[in-house]
């Protein structure tokens, strides 16, 4: 029976540490309604290191969420953002133009919805010292748009990210550990904006690095954006599964005592 007890016993706790799911979170930016995901890590560590991930414009998406699953297998407490905001959620590709595009120019907005979902990461269990920010496409802008507002984060990761940045903003120091990346043949970035963002780091004297992956073109980390790189959109196995490893190394890195 003794053993019978043990068994029962560490089913539960195999169960309890192998098997964390997303929850979703409501949570308000005044009267505005937000709706994220969060989850725990699931092996528990003294350092409570946490990553919050921003989605791409269409808002939340399964690449986001299969994301901070995988994050939660590596240890990581997770917190899926929500940008737009309940009543707000693009319908297509031209909404969801339109709704990055505001947060894209008025920056501020953006910081302050990355910063309430920082919060809600915190709640959830994370360090509030020890967090990193990660993004895809829209998203990747705002990874960045983390350090340049001197968030409280010790590193930021921007997969196939907007890079630009309006010039007339004020230089200021970076404090936070930069990763981009960055598809060789994304068409979205010209060279003058590359060329002009690798500038601001060395401005900012930002402890930066800038990967790119060969044959790789926007979203290449998305399953969903089919394979044609053509339409300058798609997903490639090779750069995602590399850019996944560079992203443990940077994480590793950054969270080591």
């Amino acid at each position: 029976m003794k053993n019978i007890s043990y068994l029962f016993l560490a089913i539960l706790t195999y169960s309890s540490v192998s098997f964390a799911q997303l929850k979703p979170v409501q949570y308000k930016d005044g009267s505005q309604i937000l709706n994220g995901f969060a989850i725990q890590p699931s092996k528990k560590s003294t350092q409570k290191p946490g990553i919050l991930i921003l989605p791409a414009w269409m808002g939340i998406d399964k690449l986001s969420k299969d994301t901070a699953e995988n994050l939660s297998k590596l240890g990581y407490y997770a917190f899926v953002a929500d940008i737009y905001g309940e009543g707000n959620y693009p319908k297509d590709y031209k909404d969801a133009g339109k709704n990055a595009g505001f947060y894209k120019t008025n920056y501020k907005e953006y910081h302050k919805r990355i910063s309430l979902a920082l919060e809600q990461l915190i709640l959830s269990g994370a360090n509030p010292d020890n967090i990193v920010v990660i993004g895809y496409c829209f998203g990747g802008t705002g990874a960045l748009e983390a350090a340049r507002a001197h968030l409280n984060v010790k590193g930021v990761v921007s997969f196939h990210g907007g890079l630009g940045k309006d010039s007339t903003r004020a230089v200021e120091l970076i404090s936070a550990k930069v990763l981009v990346c960055h598809g060789a043949d994304d068409p979205y970035e010209s060279k003058e904006e590359i060329a002009a963002f690798q500038q601001e780091m060395r401005d900012t004297k930002a402890d930066w690095q800038m990967i790119y992956y060969a044959n790789a073109v926007h979203s290449f980390t998305n399953p969903e954006a089919g394979n044609d790189n053509s339409k300058g959109a798609a997903y490639n196995e090779k750069a995602a599964q590399r850019s996944w490893e560079h992203l443990k190394i940077f994480l590793n890195e950054v969270f080591k005592k």
